[in-house]
């Protein structure tokens, strides 16, 4: 069956995200568009999942628990994990490894956390927008560990994409899928021997505000609209 999903979509917790991106807002605008599955996956943190998760579950949209990591080579990654419970497990080395600096509200955006009624129960005060002290290679085996999978974001960007930032994707940590933003770029790596002809190519918004989520365009082929059937995809 085909499934039209978005694997990157940035709650009000990342703080370059607009504060209406709260659970209710994203889960019906992603059912309007008519998608199929969503992640949330916010800078360094999965404080928003569950309520994203349970907004879901009302609505009839399946919520991939997830996370962007920046790691320690200011590398960006969309970890994705098959429960709640294994996405807080990775949270928590990630706030173990993450600089004990203060957001900075005026300068970086609010950090919201919000319950699934929309109401706002916190705010994070550790800044997201950092570096963990943890390698790439780190992220991968540990993910990896809690059954996850690791997909590389926005690999043809400038910034914060493994391509800018190493060079290259490391073979030997057997990564599946890369995300991209523009087909003739990353066309042109592959042609170029950057990227592996064999890898799955996904198409995600890395949305911060609600227009920005993916319309229903980027599908792939699975046995059944499950997590676990989609983290297999990318095994």
């Amino acid at each position: 069956m085909k499934i039209y999903y978005d694997f990157h979509i940035h709650s009000a917790l990342s703080p370059c995200s607009d504060d209406d991106m709260t659970p209710n807002n994203i889960v019906n605008m992603s059912k309007i568009k008519e998608l199929d599955v969503i992640a949330i996956t916010d800078h360094n943190s999965c404080k928003n999942i569950e309520a994203c998760m349970k907004v879901g579950q009302e609505i009839g949209l399946l919520v991939i628990p997830g996370m962007e990591l920046q790691t320690k080579e200011e590398v960006h990654s969309v970890c994705l994990f098959k429960d709640l419970e294994k996405a807080l497990d990775f949270q928590e080395v990630v706030y173990k490894k993450l600089p004990k600096l203060k957001n900075k509200p005026s300068l970086f955006g609010n950090q919201i956390i919000y319950n699934e009624n929309d109401e706002e129960i916190d705010r994070e005060e550790i800044m997201l927008l950092s570096s963990c002290d943890i390698t790439l290679d780190e992220a991968y085996k540990k993910v990896k560990e809690l059954g996850g999978v690791v997909i590389p974001s926005h690999v043809d960007k400038e910034a914060y994409s493994i391509i800018s930032n190493l060079g290259f994707i490391p073979d030997y940590l057997d990564i599946k899928a890369v995300e991209y933003v523009n087909y003739d770029k990353i066309n042109k790596y592959i042609k170029l021997g950057m990227i592996k002809p064999d890898l799955k190519l996904i198409k995600s918004s890395d949305a911060h505000n609600l227009a920005s989520i993916s319309e229903r365009e980027n599908y792939l082929e699975v046995e059944e609209l499950s997590i676990e059937c989609i983290l297999e995809l990318f095994k």
